[in-house]
């Protein structure tokens, strides 16, 4: 799941609308060229035939990007982890393991929302692989729908969600019935951030993989 969360990171990048939906999508994606803040992910896995209820996982941290190509999500519990993307490379810190997982971004990606937001800015770029569409509000959120129009892909649906024109849900379903829930709090946009803040170097000793 880190990985398919790896690789929908960028989405977030895109997702900041207002309640008029995709208009406020594509005028975002001219206009935003960075942020942080800070996140709270809840992961449901599918039942199980022993299972009574679903099993699910909660874990936080922070989470910041900057066009184009470069995110890092920091988790500070319940177990350390650091997701870096600088543009080419995305790495993965265990800090437990000791271990880093290296790989290109571009073969990281895939054909995910990430890479599709990443090298795009307006809506034809995204919709050239995915279905999008303005859902109906719950919950006192405004909704959007991404589907992947190529349907072997891990990823199933990405539906993004926004409180009074801020970001404040991002809501990933797989392929294998697994869905991981983002809530986002004290948003900053367009922050000063640089490209050499999403540097990641392997801390010494560290395991490096190389898939």
């Amino acid at each position: 799941m880190k990985k398919l969360l790896a690789s929908c990171l960028l989405v977030l990048t895109a997702f900041t609308a207002r309640a008029d939906g995709l208009q406020d999508l594509e005028k975002f994606l001219r206009e935003v060229d960075g942020g942080k803040a800070s996140f709270t992910q809840v992961v449901t896995s599918p039942k199980r035939a022993s299972d009574t209820v679903a099993r699910t996982k909660t874990s936080s941290g922070t989470f910041e990007f900057s066009r184009p190509n470069r995110f890092r999500f920091v988790y500070a519990k319940p177990f350390e982890q650091t997701i870096v993307a600088d543009g080419q490379t995305l790495w993965l810190y265990d800090v437990d393991l000791n271990q880093v997982t290296s790989r290109l971004q571009k073969d990281a990606l895939g054909s995910t929302p990430a890479a599709l937001i990443a090298a795009g800015a307006d809506l034809k770029g995204l919709s050239d692989a995915f279905e999008l569409k303005s859902a109906a509000a719950k919950e006192g959120l405004e909704w959007v729908e991404a589907r992947p129009k190529d349907r072997d892909g891990q990823l199933q649906m990405v539906r993004v969600g926004f409180r009074q024109g801020q970001l404040s849900v991002l809501d990933i379903e797989d392929s294998l019935g697994q869905r991981s829930v983002l809530t986002f709090n004290g948003w900053q946009t367009n922050a000063a951030l640089k490209a050499s803040d999403f540097k990641f170097q392997p801390p010494p000793g560290a395991a490096v993989i190389r898939p």
